[in-house]
């Protein structure tokens, strides 16, 4: 190690020792070791051992600190895990990140994108900040993911006041619509195929998809004026029962099959019923009561489809491929990649007591977890081989550089602006193919010019650049300085050679150190997790 920037980070050992890298594991993290091992046994007795070694400790570092809490890790959390010795601190650095309010943060935007990528009316985003809060309280505070699940079936309120009627204001209260988007993300099974016949390519009936959507009929969307909001509620008396469900200011005490002979008439009236335990319910039953037991259906310990659905998904976002894929698609017709290891690892989701927490460090602490990044496979190559890189998700990318930066403290509604524009630019739907994703024109004019970024890209008194310049003299150590701060990682010689070379053709150390920053930040290593 540089022996300058060693002198300069001594005084961060002790801080980094106080979040426990230097104690016991934690309570259930030798539980986590023993099952993310077990995890990797049965993944390589089911594909084949990878030949791709475990990445460094920079590598590991941003990665975890990306996918734990959405940001970068700065420049003295580098050098000083890398000074840290203890055989289990990967583990532990884990453990200390999934206690900071950044992790509830992070994951709570990413279930609003899953929630509202997949929206039916832009004007129910109106609720996606309390939808935002609400996540990132329950995941912070560890509320159990089937309680989470429970209050997303059974909400009702003010959509920009309770977070809960995320997934159902998103659909505008349609039963089709909101039992797909349930199906979907807590069974991952895509049950809306069956909607106008029976399933394709999986067992799922017409009339199945019309008895979950009958759980559904009684509750509505409806808009209030003053303050500017949606109100969902429910109701179970009627005065005027529409003929059509299609308005859905106002619900239907029951839910009706299509009349695709005339349909001008109604099909007949469908008794709620649950497709994968076949529980169901008479006609007539109120609202809360139907809810209420399809919410105990799919989050039961019986139901193994709740466990995976979630497990794919996680696992998917944080080694780059899933079990099964897409992360939404799964079903008992068809069959996951390694899955003697992916039904083992939900069934010890189930019995952590749906434990988010425990989930992801479980899944960090494996080895395929850990292994270096590749691009993702062609389909004829074996799976599960490396760590897939990632993009960055929009929120990840600002977060990343506002750190890398060292950005001033803005006013929240300032803040919020610019984080917009970079939803718009960078925002992708994390339900779809991470291949489907590639960059834009758009983003790479933001990223040219964006005011607020050019104003830190400076060297001027006072900006992340300056100061470095100002505190380092040595061209070669404020270079790996750069590098660390913006890629977590140092430069290797080649890259070192070439900036060094850079520095001396321009002839103005100042522009120069600019030049590179730029394009340190729009490089495609930046912008992407690996």
């Amino acid at each position: 190690m540089n022996i300058s920037l060693l002198n300069r980070t001594l005084t961060f050992v002790l801080t980094f020792a106080l979040v426990n890298i230097l104690n016991s594991v934690p309570a259930n993290g030798q539980a986590v070791l023993e099952v993310a091992a077990e995890v990797d046994r049965l993944i390589d007795s089911q594909t084949q051992p990878s030949s791709v070694n475990v990445c460094n400790d920079e590598t590991y570092l941003r990665r975890l600190f990306l996918d734990l809490t959405g940001k970068t890790p700065s420049f003295d959390d580098i050098l000083v895990f890398n000074l840290e010795t203890h055989p289990e601190k990967r583990t532990k650095v884990a453990e200390v990140l999934l206690q900071d309010a950044d992790y509830g943060t992070n994951w709570g935007r990413f279930w609003r994108d899953v929630i509202y990528y997949r929206r039916s009316n832009d004007q129910i985003l109106l609720g996606a900040s309390a939808a935002e809060e609400y996540f990132s309280n329950a995941l912070n505070s560890n509320t159990p993911w089937d309680q989470i699940a429970t209050d997303l079936i059974t909400a009702s309120g003010d959509i920009r006041e309770d977070g809960r009627t995320a997934l159902i204001a998103a659909q505008q209260g349609r039963p089709e619509e909101t039992v797909s988007e349930i199906s979907r993300i807590f069974l991952g099974i895509q049950i809306q195929c069956a909607q106008c016949h029976d399933h394709p390519t999986d067992r799922w009936k017409q009339e199945q998809f019309h008895e979950l959507a009958a759980f559904f009929p009684r509750v509505a969307v409806r808009p209030q004026r003053d303050p500017r909001t949606f109100l969902v509620y429910a109701v179970d008396q009627i005065r005027f029962q529409p003929r059509s469900s299609n308005n859905r200011f106002i619900g239907t005490l029951e839910h009706r099959m299509p009349n695709f002979e005339n349909p001008a008439n109604p099909g007949p009236e469908v008794a709620p019923k649950f497709f994968i335990n076949d529980q169901s319910l008479p006609l007539g039953t109120t609202d809360s009561d139907r809810r209420n037991a399809l919410a105990d259906w799919v989050t039961s310990t019986d139901n193994p489809w709740f466990a995976k659905a979630t497990v794919n998904r996680v696992w998917a976002e944080l080694v780059g491929e899933g079990f099964h894929e897409p992360v939404d698609d799964m079903g008992p017709d068809r069959e996951a990649i390694a899955p003697e290891a992916f039904n083992y690892l939900a069934t010890k989701f189930t019995e952590s007591g749906y434990n988010m927490k425990w989930l992801l460090a479980t899944i960090v602490s494996t080895q395929h977890y850990q292994l270096e990044s590749r691009n993702r496979r062609p389909y004829d190559r074996l799976p599960f081989q490396a760590n897939a890189v990632q993009p960055l998700r929009s929120d990840q990318l600002f977060d990343a550089l506002m750190n890398s930066l060292q950005f001033p403290e803005m006013p929240d509604r300032a803040e919020q602006l610019v984080r917009r524009q970079f939803n718009q630019a960078f925002g992708y739907d994390p339900n779809n193919l991470r291949e489907e994703i590639s960059g834009t024109i758009p983003q790479a004019l933001l990223m040219m010019n964006s005011q607020i970024l050019a104003r830190q890209i400076t060297a001027r008194p006072g900006s992340m650049l300056g100061n470095l310049l100002s505190e380092v003299d040595s061209d070669r150590q404020a270079i790996q300085e750069l590098y660390l701060k913006t890629l977590s990682r140092r430069p290797n010689r080649k890259e070192l050679a070439t900036n060094q070379q850079y520095i001396q053709q321009v002839g103005n150390r100042a522009e120069a150190f600019e030049d590179i920053l730029w394009a340190l930040i729009n490089s495609s290593e930046f912008k992407t997790r690996n």
